[in-house]
């Protein structure tokens, strides 16, 4: 679901940029001290996971289509809705920077699509009323899947919206949503199994997490090393050896297109002077666009099972997801501790 620029407008994109910053920003006021202290570890090592998973494809069975993982909804759930808002944004920058994934002018969009309805609306308004203090695994599974499939349906209805506001592709309203809205239905139903078996792990392993992520300050040390050190370990797995085998089918977001275009890319027409000049500003900081080396984009090796490509992209977008969270997790630090003074 990561828009390219060629789907929106200036005027939409510049105005979700807006929205997206501001949420940013209110996330960072939101997180205390102690909180973004000892959330940090937790914070960048998600984000690698997330980053991973979300190279891991799947097939939709009849439709010639894929899904992959959003994670928001894990990022709530572990991290509370602020932290999870800004580790999803550490996501969707190094994606759209250095690998060409959605584009630089809809990052605005990509960020609330996939953000803020799974962090702000399905968690705390689908998945706590359900789950509340009693984590039974039949709660956590029912609250997962409904959290996921709504937090999905709102993004791609979010999409629909922002495409039609801004009136620049060639794809009608009406057909758009009736292909985006049922194939992100099933990407919803496995991502919220896939959430709750995440979630089932923690709750073995670290119970109290899943309360509230204040308890973070309050976590046995043993048991949350352990536990950052077994999401570290899937993030690299999924990054460089379970990505081999991900779907080649195209995801939701370019099999609806496609459904209604005929082709997987909408086309811009003229495009703006900005759009133009994002897009060359991303070509040049695009370290391997579309997770290949640039001698070798678009190209793919018939036969192969092994693809170091593939494990290059996984293992350097996991470490500069886990970077960036860290340095904006810093410059929060430094935020806050300046307006505690002041």
């Amino acid at each position: 679901m990561h828009m390219s620029d060629g789907l929106i407008s200036v005027e939409v994109g510049c105005t979700m940029w807006a929205i997206s910053a501001a949420l940013a920003y209110f996330s960072t006021r939101k997180l205390s001290a102690a909180q973004q202290s000892k959330l940090l570890p937790m914070m960048g090592v998600l984000g690698a996971f997330i980053f991973s998973a979300q190279m891991l494809n799947f097939t939709i069975p009849m439709t010639g289509s894929s899904g992959h993982l959003g994670g928001g909804l894990i990022l709530a759930c572990l991290l509370g809705p602020w932290a999870g808002f800004l580790v999803m944004a550490c996501v969707l920058l190094v994606q759209a920077l250095f690998f060409a994934d959605g584009g630089i002018l809809a990052l605005g969009c990509n960020l609330f699509n996939l953000g803020f309805f799974s962090c702000f609306i399905a968690y705390p308004l689908i998945y706590s009323p359900i789950a509340q203090q009693h984590l039974s695994t039949g709660r956590i599974c029912l609250a997962s899947i409904l959290a996921a499939v709504v937090g999905l349906q709102l993004g791609s209805l979010g999409v629909v919206c922002q495409t039609t506001a801004s009136g620049i592709s060639a794809l009608p309203l009406t057909d758009f949503l009736c292909f985006m809205q049922p194939i992100h239905l099933a990407i919803g139903l496995v991502e919220g199994f896939a959430t709750a078996t995440v979630l089932l792990y923690v709750k073995k392993s670290q119970p109290s997490l899943l309360f509230d992520a204040k308890n973070f300050t309050q976590s046995n040390n043993h048991s949350f090393a352990s536990l950052i050190g077994a999401f570290a370990i899937v993030a690299l797995l999924c990054g460089t050896t379970i990505s081999w085998f991900a779907s080649s089918y195209p995801d939701g977001l370019e099999w609806s297109i496609a459904s209604v275009l005929g082709h997987e890319e909408a086309e811009l027409s003229a495009g703006s002077a900005l759009h133009h000049q994002l897009a060359t500003a991303q070509e040049s900081t695009s370290l391997m666009p579309d997770y290949a080396l640039r001698s070798s984009a678009g190209e793919t090796e018939e036969g192969s099972l092994i693809n170091l490509e593939t494990s290059l992209a996984g293992l350097l977008g996991s470490v500069l997801v886990l970077l960036t969270v860290c340095i904006i997790g810093f410059g929060i630090g430094q935020f806050n501790k300046r307006a505690r003074q002041s």
